[in-house]
């Protein structure tokens, strides 16, 4: 019988394995055409689906790959494709900071302060989760062009620095991970309450930072709608906004294209892999009352 159960039980193992094996390979497929169409040239970019075939070592035509797409981006001044990548990388930087220190500070008011209005604005921010983004754009824009923020970072970051979802997602976490108790003991030792919050507070909600921070830095790196509304000045756009740029009117340059979105994910993949432990923590988070 135990026999039966441990082979039984391998059998499941081995297509648990096998459906891991399908969902990587149907995940990584993308990636893979991605990076190879970026170094083919234009002669063999639609000769093949990945690399292109010749007489080469592996049947490979290893003379149809090149590293010209890439040095086209970051020398070619009429790109401007290196400034988009600075533009991009200050942008999504501060807004992500931002908004994870703000949404941290609502979800710590309305977890662990005792006031009037407490529960009605909680509930303003659940109804705001309903509200759909692109129908406050145009209140948005006329908002930040009454207080002269137009074509500035400053307009760009402002609008969604505390965002309900965040507030809530904090409020939930520290609901569940930060017991009332240890926080009264920091007020009676002295503690203010902006030193409880970063000495104490954050330290103990650093999965949670860590998977927002990632959510808002990959929200803010992949925007591409808002720049455009906000932003006048081709200088001051970024990487979502020039990648789009590469296209022609009449043509494209498809490899450019590629080599451009390969240069886009990668500053997300890097930041994803180094805080990978601290995503998954910080979604379950909360999950399990202690």
């Amino acid at each position: 019988m135990a026999v039966a159960n441990t082979a039984t039980q391998r059998l499941v193992d081995w297509v648990l394995y096998a459906l891991l094996l399908l969902c990587t390979a149907v995940t990584l497929i993308p990636f893979l055409y991605l990076v190879c169409s970026a170094l083919k040239t234009k002669a063999t970019f639609f000769s093949s689906l990945f690399l292109p075939p010749g007489d080469g070592f592996l049947g490979i035509d290893w003379r149809g790959l090149t590293l010209e797409h890439f040095y086209i981006l970051f020398t070619d001044p009429s790109l401007g494709f290196g400034r988009a990548v600075v533009n991009s990388v200050f942008y999504a930087s501060v807004a992500s900071v931002l908004t994870t220190l703000c949404a941290a500070m609502g979800g710590y008011a309305l977890a662990k302060f005792a006031f009037r209005a407490n529960r009605l604005l909680t509930a303003l921010v659940l109804a705001s989760l309903i509200i759909p983004g692109p129908l406050l754009l145009a209140p948005g824009y006329q908002l930040i062009y009454r207080f002269g923020l137009l074509d500035s970072f400053t307009g760009l970051i402002l609008p969604g620095i505390a965002p309900a979802f965040g507030v809530f997602l904090f409020r939930q976490a520290l609901i569940h991970t930060i017991p009332l108790d240890l926080i009264e003991a920091a007020r009676m030792d002295g503690c203010g309450e902006i030193r409880c919050f970063f000495t104490i507070i954050l330290p103990l909600v650093r999965p949670m930072l860590g998977a927002f921070l990632l959510i808002t830095f990959m929200g803010a790196w992949n925007s591409f709608m808002q720049p455009q509304i906000i932003l006048q000045t081709p200088e001051k756009f970024p990487l979502a906004v020039a990648i789009a740029q590469l296209k022609g009117l009449y043509s494209a340059d498809y490899g450019l294209l590629m080599a451009g979105t390969v240069v886009s994910i990668a500053p997300v993949m890097g930041l994803f892999l180094l805080l990978q432990k601290d995503f998954i923590a910080g979604l379950t988070s909360g999950a399990v009352k202690g």
